[in-house]
C-alpha cells in the first residue's frame, strides 16, 4: 500500500520518489509572468511565416503610482498655498498700494528778545523753567493706549505707535544725531521711498520746505553748542487714528528742552537752554507695520533762541546765554503753548525763557 500522502493508484512513472516536488518552492504567480522579459508565441502566431518562437516583451512601465501622483499634487497644492499666504499679510486688502508722499517741512526760528538767560548748571535753569515738570528723554513720550481700528488690529496700532516713538527718540534725543555726527538711527526707520528725499536733504540741504535736515532731525551746530546735560527734558502725546483701510497715521506733538554751552567751553562756563517743539505726522502702509518702518509726511517745527538772520535749514545754530539776536520775528510765539505759529520767524516769548 502506498504512504498516506501518496496518490490511490500510487506514484505516477517517472514522478518523483515519495512525492517530494523539488520545484515546490518554486511559484510562477501572475505577476512574476508579466514581469517576464520573454514571451512564447501562441500556436496561431507561429502557424505565421517567420513568427519566432518566443519574442521579447515591452519593458513595463514603471511609473507614479495613481495614489503617488495625488500626493504629489497634494504636496504641490499645500506649497503653493504656504506661499501665498506668506507673502499676503491676514489683514490685507485689495487695494492698490499707495505712492510714498514726500515729506512737507516748515521750521520757525524763534528769536530772543533780550539776552539769553543763563547759570552755572542745568538744574537750576530747569527748575526755574516751563520744563521743571517734564520726563526725563523717552519717559516724556508715553504710548497711549491703543485700540483696534476698522481694518488694523491692536498690535498693528501699538506697531505704529511704537515706530513713531521710535522715530522721535532716534531723531531728538540720540546724542550723535544732536552733535551732527550721525543721521543713520533715524533714516533706518524710514520707509524706502523717503530714503533719496532724506540723503538729498543731508547732502544738499536747502530751505526749500523738502529739503531741510532740520525738518528730519534735531540738530545742532557742532561749531557752537554741545550738550551740557544729558537729561533732556520732554513733554508730548501721541495719538493713532485709521484715515482709510490701507492707512494708520500717527500724531506728534512734543515739545524738547536742551541744556547747552559753547562748544569746547571749560568746566563752570554759563548753560542756557534750547527749546525744539515738534508737531509729525507718520503714516503707515501694511508693509511699513510689518517693517517697522514709517513715512514721514508732515513736520512742522518751532525752535529757539535763534536768529532770524541764521539758516536754520542744515543746523540749527543756537544762540546760548548772555547773546542777542540781531533781527527778530512779526509776533511773539510760546513754543510751550498749544496754538500753532504761522509766521516764518517769530520771537521766542519770555514765558518761554527760564526765570534765573
Amino acid at each position: 500500500m502506498g504512504g498516506p500522502g501518496d496518490p490511490p493508484e500510487g506514484t505516477p512513472e517517472g514522478g518523483p520518489v515519495g512525492g517530494e516536488d523539488e520545484y515546490r518552492s518554486v511559484v510562477f504567480d501572475e505577476s512574476f509572468v508579466r514581469a517576464a522579459r520573454l514571451q512564447e508565441s501562441s500556436a496561431r502566431e507561429r502557424m505565421s511565416d517567420h513568427a519566432p518562437a518566443v519574442r521579447r516583451r515591452p519593458p513595463l512601465r514603471r511609473g507614479l503610482t495613481r495614489q503617488a501622483l495625488i500626493l504629489v499634487v497634494l504636496i504641490l497644492v499645500a506649497f503653493g498655498t504656504a506661499i501665498y499666504m506668506g507673502v499676503r499679510h491676514p489683514y490685507g486688502t485689495d487695494d492698490a498700494q499707495q505712492p510714498v508722499e514726500p515729506l512737507r517741512m516748515t521750521v520757525i526760528p524763534l528769536s530772543p528778545q533780550g539776552e539769553v538767560p543763563g547759570a552755572a548748571d542745568a538744574e537750576t535753569l530747569f527748575a526755574h523753567s516751563p520744563a521743571a515738570q517734564y520726563e526725563v528723554g523717552a519717559e516724556g513720550i508715553p504710548l497711549p493706549a491703543a485700540r483696534s481700528t476698522a481694518h488694523f488690529s491692536d498690535s498693528q496700532v501699538v506697531t505704529a505707535l511704537t515706530t513713531a516713538k521710535d522715530y522721535l527718540v532716534r531723531s531728538s534725543l540720540y546724542p550723535e544725531v544732536l552733535d551732527s555726527s550721525e543721521v543713520r538711527p533715524a533714516r533706518a526707520l524710514l520707509d524706502p521711498g523717503q530714503l533719496d528725499q532724506f540723503d538729498q536733504s543731508v547732502d544738499h540741504p536747502t530751505a526749500d520746505g523738502r529739503h531741510a535736515p532740520t525738518g528730519w532731525l534735531i540738530r545742532f551746530d557742532p561749531t557752537r553748542a554741545e550738550l551740557a546735560d544729558p537729561k533732556i527734558r520732554v513733554q508730548g502725546n501721541l495719538t493713532a487714528a485709521e484715515t482709510d483701510p490701507a492707512t494708520l497715521e500717527v500724531t506728534a506733538d512734543h515739545t524738547f528742552v536742551y541744556a547747552l554751552r559753547p562748544t569746547g567751553a571749560p568746566a563752570g562756563a554759563q548753560v542756557s537752554l534750547f527749546t525744539v517743539r515738534r508737531e509729525l505726522t507718520f503714516r503707515f502702509d501694511r508693509d511699513d507695520l510689518r517693517l517697522h518702518q514709517t513715512q514721514l509726511v508732515v513736520s512742522y517745527v518751532q525752535a529757539g533762541p535763534l536768529s532770524c538772520a541764521e539758516d536754520a535749514a542744515d543746523h540749527l545754530h543756537p544762540l546760548l546765554a548772555g547773546q542777542t539776536a540781531k533781527a527778530g520775528g512779526p509776533a511773539g510765539t510760546d513754543p510751550f503753548a498749544t496754538d500753532n505759529a504761522t509766521a516764518l520767524c517769530g520771537t521766542l516769548a519770555a514765558a518761554a525763557e527760564p526765570k534765573v
